[in-house]
């Protein structure tokens, strides 16, 4: 599915995150805590990202359904997932990220 989204979609809980991602071909995921200062300054990247690209972009506090943490090891945030065709391809918790970066990762060929 083709669908573009030009804005970040929040998902609540797991179930939510696993439908977007079943639904879509390509999907960033952040992970954020609230008053997460690189997290905040994350959010014009995504939004830019979801602009300019087909890659629908997400993101979830994962202290909103805590078995999120273990399942995709979630130590530091924001960590980024990307998910093609419904699988985990790569992760990324290496901070912020500026808008060329961000869309070379979610494009790259996997």
């Amino acid at each position: 599915m083709a669908t573009s989204h030009e804005r970040p979609v929040s998902p609540s809980t797991r179930s939510e995150l696993n439908d977007l991602v079943a639904s879509h071909d390509r999907v960033l995921v952040e992970f954020y805590t609230e008053g997460c200062g690189k997290c905040a300054a994350m959010e014009p990247v995504l939004s830019g990202v979801a602009r300019t690209t087909d890659v629908v972009v997400a993101t979830m506090n994962p202290r909103d359904d805590p078995q999120l943490v273990d399942e995709y090891d979630v130590r530091s945030v924001p960590k980024l997932l990307l998910f093609v065709d419904g699988e985990l391809v790569d992760t990324r918790a290496d901070g912020v990220l500026d808008v060329d970066e961000l869309t070379a990762f979610a494009t790259a060929q996997h």
